[in-house]
């Protein structure tokens, strides 16, 4: 091997030390309880990053905290903070068909104490991790798991921000003025067929009376699901109105991750 050949190698190698050292993002499953019940959430986090700082738990579609979920947990470890994806279900329970993810959910949404009590159970972990700034957190959430972030935002929960994609805005529980304290940014599909035109009018209006801090963007020609890149396969094998949506994607990424820098950036 001559020299060159050997100061290159030598150099690539000292480079791949330095990146792998610089950015350690790692994820792994965890376990926590509500009443004699397990959950099996997944933490990720970048170890490389040794001082305390914001959190986002991320809810699952309806489909139950399966690879999609974690991967955004990822993506937000990358970004510097220490996500966990949660568990609504229990057990890491995970649908393989509509007709079961409709069963699961419904379960959680008929019984809002019951939804309460699995996210208060996952908030409360993750204020337990030692380089979590438990004044700074915030939770984002998928299909019905924008559902489930809405509504903790309604009832007032200790968030610093909540952020739902193309979730389903509609509730029996609008917003009371001066209840609501965690800052709101809605992202929908203007195509969306599951939240119509009138349930997104209506989301403003409650928002609007109850004096919460919101930002609701909507996405022409983006339909239900637009920010899964699977959504294509369940709408061609389900028959389910979804689709992805690169450009939408892409876009409500960003603004989350400009409505988490600014909330968090306030709460210093």
């Amino acid at each position: 091997m001559n020299v060159y050949i050997r100061f290159v190698l030598c150099l690539f190698i000292l480079l791949f030390s330095v990146s792998a050292a610089l950015a350690a993002v790692v994820g792994h499953q965890v376990e926590y309880r509500v009443d004699n019940s397990v959950f099996k959430g997944y933490l990720a986090e970048d170890t490389a990053l040794k001082e305390k700082r914001p959190a986002v738990l991320v809810v699952h579609e309806w489909w139950g905290n399966n690879e999609y979920a974690r991967k955004r947990a990822m993506m937000l470890a990358e970004l510097g903070y220490i996500a966990l994806a949660v568990d609504m279900y229990g057990e890491g329970k995970i649908a393989q068909h509509p007709d079961d993810a409709l069963r699961f959910s419904r379960e959680v949404m008929k019984d809002k104490r019951l939804g309460e009590e699995r996210f208060n159970a996952a908030l409360a972990f993750v204020k337990q991790q030692p380089l979590v700034d438990s004044g700074r957190i915030a939770a984002i959430g998928y299909c019905f798991g924008g559902a489930v972030v809405l509504h903790m935002a309604r009832s007032g929960s200790d968030l610093k921000g909540v952020a739902s994609f193309h979730g389903t805005l509609a509730t029996d529980s609008p917003a009371l003025p001066g209840e609501v304290t965690a800052n709101i940014l809605v992202l929908n599909g203007e195509k969306d067929t599951l939240v119509p035109p009138r349930q997104v009018q209506d989301f403003l209006d409650e928002m609007t009376l109850s004096g919460a801090p919101f930002r609701y963007v909507g996405y022409l020609g983006a339909k239900h699901g637009f920010t899964n890149p699977d959504a294509d396969n369940y709408a061609k094998i389900y028959g389910l109105p979804l689709a992805y949506d690169k450009r939408a994607d892409q876009n409500s990424w960003t603004e989350l991750q400009r409505f988490l820098h600014e909330i968090f950036r306030q709460a210093r």
